[in-house]
């Protein structure tokens, strides 16, 4: 009787969400979509597909000032290195984040995290045949000069002026000041000053017979982060939001 019960309710959920995901957003012919990429491959094939729906898309995001400096200057140094790496079966340490696990605000940090995950697990599998090891550092908060509360609160201030008054108006004109409060709450509870943690990471790393393939360091990254990026993308979404302002014009 239980396993009748059981089929009802997974076919009633099934349902539902098949009915959800069919549901469509309002008014496709006033909304934009933007593909980085539609050259050739999929993005050409969703552009097309999305113009057929009535939408229009756009070319380009340019993140590449974080990116140059957090993801491709890893790339390209340790590509520089690798023939010396494979004569002497070296290490390659490479310093992610626990943001390239989850990521928690927009810009180009985080995708620079990812990336840098990314190409480091594809390193390690590449290099291994010649004893290489590659090893992933992944720090949480930690008391460093880029995590100094006082600039970057400066710094959003500074990128929330630039911003035009259709932006300022969706966010609120409190946005700032809500979101500056905030952010230095999630630094002051969620950061440490042990930067040691991290340094001893990197030692083992470096010196150990038997390194790890990835290193978390900190309490959040252990106790917070690294759990939510194993957890449902629901609940995730949900447990990070309550960190956030909601915008004036947020639903």
């Amino acid at each position: 009787m239980w396993l009748l019960v059981v089929a009802a309710l997974l076919a009633l959920f099934l349902l539902r969400r098949w009915h959800r995901e069919r549901q469509t957003v309002p008014r496709l012919s006033e909304k934009f979509v933007l593909i980085t990429g539609c050259d050739s491959g999929f993005g050409n094939l969703l552009a097309r597909q999305l113009d057929a729906r009535g939408l229009r898309w756009l070319s380009r995001a340019d993140f590449a000032k974080v990116l140059d400096v957090n993801l491709l200057g890893v790339v390209e140094v340790t590509l520089s290195l690798l023939p010396l790496l494979r004569r002497a079966r070296g290490r390659v340490v490479n310093v992610a984040s626990v943001m390239g696990r989850v990521s928690f605000f927009g810009g180009g940090y985080c995708i620079s995290k990812f990336g840098v995950e990314a190409f480091s697990d594809s390193l390690r599998r590449e290099l291994r045949p010649f004893g290489v090891r590659v090893s992933i550092i992944e720090p949480g908060g930690f008391r460093t000069g880029m995590l100094d509360p006082a600039p970057m609160v400066e710094g959003f201030v500074r990128l929330w002026e630039r911003l035009p008054a259709e932006a300022q108006a969706a966010y609120g004109r409190h946005y700032p000041e809500k979101y500056a409060k905030a952010t230095t709450l999630v630094l002051q509870r969620l950061t440490s000053s042990r930067l040691s943690h991290v340094t001893d990471a990197m030692a083992h790393a470096l010196l150990s017979r038997c390194p790890r393939s990835r290193y978390t360091a900190g309490w959040d990254a252990r106790l917070l982060f690294l759990p939510l990026s194993y957890c449902p993308t629901w609940l995730s979404d949900t447990l990070l939001g309550f960190f956030l302002p909601i915008p004036a014009g947020g639903v």
